[in-house]
């Protein structure tokens, strides 16, 4: 099932309320109250925007926050009483898109939230006109199908992986990741040229790239540890093999 928005508070009063309010004008919102909670929410459902406290009981919000980012690419808003500039700086620093103090005001909380939505999905929508388009430039519109290796290939139409008949699902990022290295088949990836063209931020870390890589490994390899089709070339980036060598 599909969510605008996650409400991470361990007062479930906020947390509830915060929810109610948002549904009400047609924000689809759920609730947690905890870092375990939050981890099963978001890999059972889709989630285009995270509200995070950072207080949540025995974790902390920037705990979850590196969590999250290691693995799903969403907009992530922290909430919190705490107002020192350290806790600011560091909500940015690890990947918060923003930083909202309590109390806040309902109306002005949803407001900001509308307009994060309409950005993060225009945003999307304009990512995937300008790389039909590329397609289309370049005469591949009509290759739906990027085959990856026998009995395995990513429909670039809806977006999924497809591996002896059954469909493995993608995070978004897995995908765009994915997609980049099948067009660069046979070439050297550097990790500077995966967080500027794919990533689009150059601040990501290098180990939130190299923990995207594995989850992938994992996903197509018979045995991640030891990876036949996306090669680690040490120093410089990564490799998706050319398709001759991944059949062999």
């Amino acid at each position: 099932m599909k969510y605008q928005c996650l409400m991470i508070d361990d007062d479930v009063t906020i947390a509830e309320t915060t929810a109610e309010y948002f549904n009400i004008f047609d924000i689809r919102t759920a609730y947690v109250t905890s870092y375990e909670d939050a981890v099963t929410f978001l890999h059972e459902h889709e989630v285009s925007l995270l509200l995070l406290d950072i207080n949540l009981g025995a974790h902390s919000g920037f705990e979850l926050c590196k969590q999250i980012r290691s693995e799903f690419d969403m907009p992530i808003l922290f909430i919190s009483a705490r107002t020192s500039d350290d806790d600011i700086l560091t909500a940015l620093n690890i990947g918060g898109d923003d930083y909202i103090k309590k109390p806040y005001t309902l109306n002005i909380l949803l407001a900001k939230v509308k307009a994060i939505l309409k950005r993060y999905e225009n945003t999307s929508v304009r990512q995937q006109v300008l790389s039909d388009a590329k397609a289309v430039s370049e005469g591949k519109a009509a290759q739906r199908e990027l085959h990856i290796t026998e009995g395995m290939y990513l429909d670039t139409a809806q977006r999924k992986l497809l591996k002896n008949g059954r469909t493995i699902p993608l995070k978004a990022m897995e995908y765009k990741m994915l997609h980049y290295l099948l067009e660069h088949r046979g070439s050297v990836i550097t990790k500077d040229e995966f967080l500027k063209n794919v990533w689009e931020d150059e601040f990501i870390g290098e180990g939130t790239l190299a923990v995207h890589i594995r989850h992938l490994r994992e996903k197509l390899e018979p045995d991640c540890n030891a990876p036949t089709l996306i090669k680690t070339v040490w120093g410089v980036g990564y490799l998706m093999e050319a398709d001759d060598e991944a059949l062999q």
